[in-house]
């Protein structure tokens, strides 16, 4: 969930068991309690994909590599950057995330 800075309170009463379960259902989703209540309490669909923390993270790490071939190139450090499987690769993991949004929306 987008992070607004959070003023208003609500208060909750329920039973040890339905707080158990609130609690392990947003842990499921990897969740704090507020956001997945937030979430439940607007009518959202929480869909979890699991391992996509993982692919964002590699997307991070070669995006990180991408900016430092950039500043290398531009330096005049490195001279061959094969660019064309560079984004063949990145064509690929592209398609494997937008097909992973159809299959979640």
């Amino acid at each position: 969930m987008q992070r607004e800075k959070k003023t208003e309170i609500i208060t909750l009463r329920v039973t040890p068991q339905v707080k158990e379960r609130i609690q392990a259902k947003a842990r499921e989703l990897g969740l704090t309690v507020t956001d997945y209540l937030c979430l439940c309490g607007l009518g959202k669909r929480i869909v979890r994909v699991d391992g996509l923390d993982k692919v964002l993270s590699e997307l991070k790490a070669q995006g990180r590599n991408l900016n430092q071939l950039t500043t290398l190139s531009n330096m005049g450090k490195v001279d061959i950057v094969y660019g064309d499987r560079l984004a063949e690769c990145y064509e690929q993991v592209s398609e494997q995330l937008r097909q992973l949004l159809r299959e979640v929306t």
